[in-house]
């Protein structure tokens, strides 16, 4: 009997969206609360994803600079007011960084390419935001026979309800799991039990 909430390494991948932030915008004080109950349980989710060496791949707005790269938006936002709401998300020496430009993370990207080249099925999309990029990101990686887990506490929102009416249509009509962050077990790989996993 497998469980369903083990998460297979080396077809799966977490994609961060949008977490790299200045919060320099007109919603920012509506999402910021929610990306501060969010941080937590995202950190721990990554810790525990390159614990099992889970591809973790930030997909990021560019804030329009396109003269900038990745590193320079990082600085960016440590430079920012908001600093704290980065650094314990920062990008390590393992993760992979693709900037975007509109909300999906797959319009207009190499994501697809990239997945395809790690041998991608799974997807467990966290960040920013429920009700917009998260979404759309969602759809796009169903279109393309992505499997899409949301841990629904690990993702922000700007406003509450749309935010649950997303995550509903996420279930329902993209076929995404959504749970918990912790309900999330990652393979250990062969000869190791991932934690709270049920043996096949």
């Amino acid at each position: 009997m497998s469980d369903d909430r083990v998460v297979r390494r080396g077809k799966t991948a977490v994609i961060v969206i949008d977490m790299v932030n200045t919060y320099d915008h007109p919603d920012a004080e509506r999402l910021l609360p929610s990306v501060r109950e969010a941080l937590p349980v995202l950190v721990e989710l990554l810790h525990r994803a390159r614990e099992c060496r889970v591809p973790v791949i930030y997909v990021n707005d560019n804030f329009g600079e396109w003269r900038s790269h990745h590193g320079e938006l990082v600085d960016a936002a440590l430079d920012g007011p908001h600093a704290d709401l980065v650094e314990p998300i920062r990008p390590d020496g393992s993760s992979l960084f693709v900037v975007k430009a509109r909300h999906s993370i797959f319009y207009e990207t190499p994501l697809a390419y990239l997945l395809r080249q790690l041998g991608v099925d799974q997807v467990v999309l966290c960040g920013q935001v429920t009700e917009q990029c998260v979404l759309y990101s969602a759809l796009d990686a169903h279109i393309r026979h992505l499997s899409v887990t949301v841990p629904t506490d690990a993702v922000a929102h700007i406003d509450g309800s749309l935010a649950d009416a997303a995550l509903e249509m996420m279930r329902r009509n993209m076929g995404a799991r959504t749970v918990r962050a912790k309900e999330i077990a990652f393979d250990t790989g062969p000869g190791r039990e991932a934690p709270g996993a049920m043996r096949n």
